[in-house]
């Protein structure tokens, strides 16, 4: 299909990432959830991170969120304390819905290991629902191509030239991890009332009448336009492409947990230290992969 008829979206907004280190140790590159640009309703935070021998996230807890973690290189582990154990490698993804609460622990299993994870808000009504873990193989991600093939889509959430996912969050979302050979076009379809952002990982695409960006650079798109719309000229490129349902409710957010008011973030954090509503478990656990020496 040609660009006619099409209205493309424009960029905004050029986020740059802001560096630092947590877990122990764990080397995180962060946009969303920073000074710059605090949320992208429904997103609350996107993570490009790198983690290495003891580096990682040991056991720590969450309420009122959704989290999607894609990996690029080496092998993660996830325990918590419903149970579930895993493990994701290359082009692996974990779906993680904390619900009314979890307390887990993501360690590497491999020299060195990286990834991305976005964090997704829950509406008022999914924020107590019990948590669920789903595990998803690069395999098993289903792909689509452009016309030309001269782009591959991952379709980690929503659909893509008429490939839908597997996956999906309480919210619903568009997650797409879209890679570009040289001289390509990609276009995408976007939801009116979405919100939109790219992050750049490889190479230099160019979205609208902006040169290419910089890898690890998240662009903030408006509102108008129903497309998305990239190309590539002498290289190749990749990124991923966030588009989601505005909740439209109130965020309060304290760290790990994200609720709708103060006094449900003070609920929360109670619940947490007195092991109820949720969190009867949170102090008498502990994970094997999080409290090794």
């Amino acid at each position: 299909m040609s660009a006619i008829g099409r209205a493309f979206r424009q960029v905004v907004k050029t986020v740059l990432s802001a560096d630092r280190i947590e877990g122990t140790g764990a080397r995180i590159s962060r946009s969303i959830g920073t000074r710059r640009h605090r949320s992208h309703d429904p997103f609350l935070l996107l993570d490009d991170f790198k983690v290495s021998g003891r580096e990682g996230f040991p056991d720590h807890p969450h309420r009122g969120l959704e989290t999607i973690t894609l990996m690029f290189e080496g092998v993660v582990q996830h325990e918590d304390f419903a149970g579930h154990v895993g493990r994701i490698g290359p082009g692996d993804l974990q779906f993680m819905n904390a619900g009314r609460g979890i307390v887990h622990t993501e360690m590497p299993v491999s020299e060195h290991a990286s990834g991305l994870q976005l964090w997704v808000n829950l509406p008022r009504r999914a924020k107590m629902m019990p948590p669920s873990y789903h595990d998803l193989r690069a395999t098993d991600i289903p792909h689509a191509k452009s016309v030309d093939g001269r782009t591959l889509v991952k379709v980690i959430s929503g659909r893509s030239y008429g490939v839908e996912a597997k996956m999906h969050t309480v919210v619903p979302i568009y997650y797409l991890d879209v890679s570009m050979q040289p001289n390509a076009t990609f276009y995408q379809e976007i939801p009116a009332g979405y919100n939109t952002m790219v992050y750049t990982l490889e190479g230099s695409a160019a979205f609208g009448s902006l040169p290419p960006s910089e890898p690890r650079t998240t662009l903030i798109f408006g509102s108008d336009g129903d497309h998305v719309r990239a190309t590539t000229s002498e290289a190749p490129a990749r990124f991923v492409l966030l588009a989601g349902e505005p909740i439209g409710e109130p965020v309060a957010q304290q760290g790990l947990f994200v609720m709708n008011s103060k006094e449900e973030l003070l609920q929360a954090i109670a619940d947490y230290e007195q092991g109820r509503n949720g969190f009867e478990m949170a102090h008498v656990w502990k994970s094997d992969i999080g409290n090794r020496k």
